[in-house]
C-alpha cells in the first residue's frame, strides 16, 4: 500500500481497513437472509452533483486538472496537502485557477455548519440544499449576511458604478453609442424590444459583456461621479472588493469587508440599545469602557441612569416581544438564504463552471426572455397599465376566488409550491455556491485524489498594487495622471495614526481593559489546569474540553488528507479516512503506535456531521480575548443506527468535515 501522507502510520491504516473488512464481512452474513436490507441501498439514486463528478474523471485529458489524473497509489494521492500554494500542481481542476476553487471551498466552509442525509433526491436533482427546518442560530445568521454582502450587495454596487461611469460622459465614445440606440428605440417606440433584446444578447454571449461593460476595479470608481478615485483602503491591491484591501490570497480582501460590514451593522445595532450618544456627553468621559463593546444588559443599565423604571416583574412587554422576534427570526433567516441561493443560481448560470454545462443554462435564460420579446411587439403601454391595473385590483378584491383556489391547488396537487420554485424550473439543474464546491470535492474523493485545502498563513497581507487591475484603470477614460495619483498608494494616514497613537500615553480605560484581560487570562489558565484534574475523574465535559485551546507549533506533524490529529473522549489520538476497505471508513485510535482502532465507521453509514465549538460561545469569546490563542472545535459523527461519536480538538476540522460528505453517495441538505 501507498500512503502518500507523511503523518500517517501505514500499520495502523492497514489495521483499521483489516478491522473494518471483518466487521463488514460478519454484517454481510449476518443480513444475507434480509435482502429487502440490502435493497435499501440499492435504491438510494445519486444526483446530478454525483454524475458529474463521475464524468468528469472520464473526460479529455487536456481538460482534467491534477485530481482527475489517474494514478497509481492504491490509498490516495496527496497533490498539495500541508503545502504552498506554488507547490500545488496548477490547476488541481481542469477549468479553473487554483485560486478560485479555493474561494469556493472556503467560503463553504464557513456558511456549512451541520448536514444531514436525505433519502429522497431533490427536485432539481442536486443536493446540499439548505433544509426546511433550518435551525435558527447567530452563527448562522453572520454567515447568511455575509454572503448576502459578497454576492448582492457587492454586485448591486458595482452595477450602480457601471450607470455612473455611463452617465459621467468621461467614456464618450461608450455613452454616445448607448445615447444613439436609445433614441432611435426611443423614436421607433421600440424602446422595450431593444432592452430585452439587449439584456438577450448579454446573457447568451459573454463577450458582449466585456465590450458594453469593460471591467474596471470597483474600488477605484467613484459613485458619485463616475470618475476615478483613491481606493478607500489607500491602495487598489484587489479587483474585486470595494475597498481595494490588500490580501494574501485571492477573495479575501472581499471576506474581510463582509466581515467588517457585519461587525459594523451589529455596532450600531448595539449603540442604539444602549443609547449611545457622544454629542452629549462629557468630552473628558474616557474613565470607563465604551458600552458598546461590553453588551451585557448595556439597555438596562442606561435606563437605570436615567431614572426609568426597568424592573423586569413591571415590564410586560419584554418577555411577549422578546418571543415575537426570536420566533420570526428563523423564518426570516431562512428567507434570506433562499435569495441569496438563487442570485448565486443565476450568477452561476450567466458565468458556469465545469463540470456543469456550460452552454445550456445561458440558453435556457435566454429563451425565457423570447416570449417577453415577442409580446412586446403587440402589447401597447395602454394595454400593460390597464394589466397591472387589474391584477392590483384582483389581488386586493379576489380574496373569495383566490383562497378556494389555493386550497384546490394544495388537495390536488400538494407540492405545487415546490414544482414552480425557480431552482426548479428554469435553473434546474444550476448549483449554488455551496453544492458547486460539494461537487468539485466529490471530483477529487472519485478519482482518491482529494482537493487540498485553501492556503492561511499568519502572515499580514502584502501591500503592492495589484498589476491586472491598475491596467483597467485606462477603461475610465481618465487622464494619465489622474490614473498615477489614484493608484499611488497613500499610507501616510496611516503612520500618522501609529505614530500619534504611540505618542499618546494609553487612557484610563485602556488601563482598565489590560488589568481585566489579565485577570481574565489567569482565571482562563486556572481553568483549563482543572479541566484536567476533571477529566482524570471522569467529568465528561471536562474531557471534551481538553486540548481545545491550540498549543500547535511548528513541528507538528502535517494533517490529511488521511491523517486527521483529533481527541476522541479526552484521549490524545488520530482520526483516519481509508478508502481501500470493502466500503471507506473513519476509524480513530487513541496512538500512533496502536495497531488497533477504538472504533469504526462507514461513511456509507454516516447520517449527519455536525461542526461544534469547542468551548460554549461566551467561554470561547472570553478565551479568545484573554488570551489571544484559537479555540480547537471537534465534530460529531452520527450513523444511521443512532451511535454518535464526538471528535473533539480536530486541529483540520473543515478539511476532515469535507472529505467525509464528499466521498460516499449520500444525498446531504444544509440543516
Amino acid at each position: 500500500m501507498q500512503i502518500q501522507d507523511e503523518g500517517c502510520c501505514p500499520e495502523l491504516v492497514h489495521s483499521a481497513m483489516a478491522a473494518f473488512d471483518q466487521n463488514s464481512a460478519s454484517s454481510i452474513s449476518a443480513l444475507s437472509s434480509e435482502p429487502e436490507i440490502v435493497e435499501s441501498y440499492e435504491e438510494q439514486v445519486p444526483t446530478a452533483s454525483h454524475a458529474l463528478a463521475e464524468e468528469s474523471i472520464q473526460a479529455d485529458a487536456e481538460n482534467k486538472g491534477a485530481s482527475q489524473t489517474e494514478h497509481d497509489e492504491i490509498e490516495v494521492k496527496n497533490i498539495g496537502w500541508n503545502k504552498e500554494p506554488h507547490h500545488v500542481p496548477q490547476p488541481v481542476v481542469g477549468g479553473m485557477r487554483n485560486e478560485e476553487l479555493w474561494v469556493l471551498i472556503r467560503r463553504f466552509n464557513k456558511q456549512v455548519f451541520e448536514v444531514r442525509s436525505i433519502e429522497k433526491a431533490p427536485l432539481a436533482d442536486l443536493d446540499m440544499n439548505i433544509a426546511e427546518d433550518n435551525v435558527f442560530s447567530p452563527e448562522k445568521l453572520r454567515a447568511q449576511l455575509e454572503r448576502l454582502y459578497m454576492t448582492i450587495a457587492v454586485s448591486m454596487i458595482c452595477l450602480w458604478k457601471h450607470i455612473a461611469r455611463l452617465r459621467s460622459w468621461r467614456e464618450a465614445e461608450r455613452t454616445a453609442v448607448f445615447l444613439a440606440v436609445y433614441s432611435v428605440a426611443w423614436l421607433l417606440d421600440l424602446l422595450v424590444p431593444v432592452e430585452i433584446a439587449f439584456l438577450m444578447c448579454l446573457v447568451a454571449y459573454p463577450p458582449a459583456r466585456a465590450i458594453c461593460f469593460p471591467p474596471v476595479p470597483p474600488a477605484i470608481v467613484d459613485s458619485k461621479t463616475g470618475g476615478v478615485q483613491k481606493p478607500p483602503s489607500g491602495v487598489l491591491a484587489s479587483d474585486s472588493s470595494l475597498t481595494g484591501a490588500p490580501e494574501k490570497h485571492e477573495g479575501e480582501g472581499v471576506e474581510q469587508e463582509a466581515h467588517s460590514f457585519v461587525n459594523s451593522v451589529a455596532s450600531v445595532i448595539i449603540g442604539t440599545s444602549a443609547g449611545k450618544h457622544p454629542q452629549g456627553d462629557p468630552h473628558d468621559d474616557n474613565t470607563a469602557p465604551d458600552p458598546t463593546n461590553i453588551t451585557s444588559d448595556v439597555s438596562a443599565a442606561k435606563d437605570s441612569a436615567d431614572g426609568q423604571d426597568v424592573s423586569a416583574k413591571h415590564d410586560r412587554t419584554k418577555k411577549p416581544v422578546s418571543n415575537i422576534v426570536w420566533t420570526n427570526v428563523g423564518p426570516i433567516m431562512h428567507m434570506l438564504s433562499e435569495v441569496v441561493d438563487t442570485w448565486e443560481r443565476f450568477g452561476n448560470a450567466l458565468s458556469p463552471t465545469p463540470p456543469f454545462p456550460v452552454e445550456r443554462p445561458r440558453l435556457t435564460l435566454a429563451a425565457c426572455l423570447l416570449p417577453p420579446l415577442l409580446l412586446s411587439f403587440f402589447v401597447s403601454s395602454y394595454m400593460l397599465l390597464k394589466g397591472i391595473a387589474f391584477g392590483v385590483g384582483f389581488l386586493f378584491f379576489g380574496d373569495p376566488i383566490i383562497q378556494p383556489a389555493l386550497q384546490f391547488a394544495n388537495r390536488t396537487y400538494p407540492r405545487w409550491q415546490k414544482f414552480i420554485e425557480l431552482r426548479n424550473t428554469i435553473l434546474r439543474g444550476i448549483p449554488t455556491n455551496a453544492q458547486l464546491a460539494v461537487t468539485l470535492l466529490r471530483i477529487g474523493e472519485r478519482n482518491k485524489a482529494p482537493i487540498p485545502p485553501p492556503p492561511t498563513s499568519d502572515l499580514p497581507p502584502p501591500i503592492r498594487i495589484d498589476s491586472e487591475a491598475a491596467d483597467q484603470v485606462g477603461n475610465l477614460g481618465v487622464t494619465d495622471a489622474e490614473a498615477r495619483q489614484a493608484l499611488h498608494p497613500d499610507l501616510d494616514h496611516a503612520n500618522e495614526v501609529k505614530d500619534d497613537s504611540q505618542q499618546r500615553k494609553p487612557k484610563r480605560s485602556h488601563r482598565i481593559i489590560n488589568l481585566l484581560k489579565g485577570t481574565a487570562k489567569g482565571g482562563v489558565e486556572t481553568a483549563l489546569t482543572a479541566d484536567k484534574a476533571k477529566a482524570a475523574v471522569g467529568a465528561a465535559q471536562a474531557r471534551n474540553r481538553l486540548g481545545v485551546v491550540n498549543k500547535r507549533t511548528v513541528d507538528d506533524p502535517p494533517s490529511g488528507p488521511v491523517c486527521f490529529p483529533a481527541r476522541c473522549g479526552g484521549k490524545k489520538g488520530h482520526a483516519y479516512i481509508t478508502a481501500t476497505a470493502t466500503s471507506p471508513a473513519l476509524s480513530w485510535t487513541p496512538k500512533h503506535e496502536d495497531v488497533s482502532p477504538a472504533w469504526t465507521v462507514a461513511i456509507e453509514d454516516i447520517r449527519q456531521l455536525k461542526k461544534v465549538g469547542g468551548l460554549g460561545w461566551k467561554s470561547k469569546i472570553v478565551v479568545g480575548w484573554a488570551t489571544q490563542r484559537e479555540v480547537v472545535d471537534g465534530l460529531v459523527v452520527r450513523t444511521k443506527d443512532g451511535k454518535e461519536y464526538h471528535l473533539t480538538a480536530v486541529m483540520v476540522r473543515d478539511e476532515l468535515f469535507n472529505r467525509l460528505i464528499a466521498m460516499g453517495h449520500q444525498m446531504w441538505e444544509a440543516c
